[in-house]
């Protein structure tokens, strides 16, 4: 399987997006309406912004076919409950940490998971910074030299969404609607606290 296959991406010519998709066939998409100068663009993972680098060589679908996803081999069944998808995996934990998990509602597993969802539910700090960092790295490469750029960055920063929108308003469209997509989580995160 290519590494890259499960990844969502985004695809920009100059300051016009032109493919989104799985990095397959957002790459082909992109091959097709660029041809020659494919090579020119720019695609970066839809969550992380961090660029990708692509072989544009070939005709887009072998640019495709190098990127696209090997039929998975069956997994032998193992431990767990594969309908609701529920996956066996070892735990290490002190004598006093399974103690207290035996004594809870529900056993060891249940309590778990309640837990794990109530730390994800309350991860609002993180989420704000990886948006914060997502968004960052999609500016600066396709907005580094545009006016208002730095002035956005502290907005972001800073979670003031009035600011951000203000200072990104010049921007060509497709590159201003894209980084107020990924800033949304950092600056409505910035509203709640």
């Amino acid at each position: 399987m290519h590494p890259l296959s499960p990844i969502y991406c985004i695809v920009f010519h100059q300051s016009r997006r032109i493919a989104a998709g799985p990095v397959a066939e957002a790459a082909r998409d992109a091959r097709e309406q660029l041809g020659e100068h494919a090579a020119e663009a720019q695609v970066f993972d839809a969550e992380s912004s961090k660029p990708i680098d692509i072989d544009w060589r070939g005709t887009a679908e072998e640019v495709a076919a190098r990127l696209r996803i090997a039929p998975a081999e069956p997994v032998p069944a193992g431990r767990g409950r594969p309908k609701l998808g529920v996956v066996a995996r070892e735990v290490t934990l002190l004598p006093r940490h399974w103690e207290w998990l035996g004594e809870q509602r529900g056993g060891a597993s249940v309590t778990l998971r309640r837990l794990v969802e109530q730390a994800r539910q309350a991860d609002t700090g993180t989420t704000r910074r990886r948006a914060q960092e997502s968004a960052h790295r999609f500016m600066t490469a396709m907005a580094g030299n545009a006016e208002g750029f730095e002035e956005a960055l502290r907005a972001l920063f800073a979670g003031d969404a009035l600011r951000f929108a203000e200072h990104t308003a010049s921007w060509p469209v497709d590159v201003r609607e894209h980084a107020r997509v990924l800033a949304m989580p950092a600056l409505s995160a910035a509203v709640e606290r």
